[in-house]
């Protein structure tokens, strides 16, 4: 074996350790052993903490450096989207066409699973699911967004909180929705590029 084999072979090496450890947390039967198969994960991801390699890591868990960095590329996304007038006027039409504000927060919470789960950017796995179903890294992504969202929408003037009348709101609500999508893709990446 060369040495490009062998570092081959070490990059794999931690995908597939998770591999066998996900098998064997299925295989498992009291909750004692499953939490010790969660803590070798932890300890695995720990482990490659020390490797300076970018891609090509696992990401596991979502913790609050997770949190920050989804927060980050959110603002980094979010900032010309709250000083560009398009998504005023874009808000107001999704507001009059309910249908087209589902399919903007369908298309970005698509778009930000494409990105964890699916474009292979990093090995993401699911470490844990809310209420059973939703992992929680695209839980934490897509709410730090919409919050981002929310918060520099207002901080800037865009939008104003509490509004009285519901078409206003309704309208606010949309503008908000209008800039998350781009803040949900750059908070997807701004979470797992860094490798963390």
């Amino acid at each position: 074996m060369n040495g490009d084999d062998h570092t081959e072979a070490d990059g794999s090496g931690i995908s597939e350790l998770f591999d066998e450890l996900e098998e064997l947390a299925d295989l498992v039967d009291s909750p004692e052993e499953r939490k010790q198969v969660r803590e070798a994960m932890r300890a695995a991801t720990e482990a490659q903490d020390d490797d300076p390699v970018v891609f090509g890591r696992v990401v596991w868990g979502f913790d609050r450096e997770d949190l920050a960095e989804a927060a980050l590329g959110s603002l980094l996304f979010g900032i010309p989207m709250a000083v560009e007038s398009g998504t005023i006027d874009a808000g107001r039409y999704i507001a009059q066409h309910p249908l087209y504000l589902l399919g903007t927060l369908a298309t970005a919470v698509v778009m930000v699973v494409g990105i964890l789960y699916v474009a292979d950017f990093q090995d993401v796995r699911v470490a844990s699911r809310l209420f059973g179903l939703v992992p929680r890294r695209l839980a934490g992504v897509t709410l730090t967004a919409y919050v981002v969202s929310v918060a520099l929408l207002t901080g800037w003037g865009v939008v104003a909180w509490p509004v009285t009348d519901p078409a206003v709101l309704w309208q606010s609500f949309c503008v908000c929705s209008v800039a998350f999508v781009p803040m949900a893709i750059g908070a997807a990446l701004g979470d797992i590029l860094p490798g963390s």
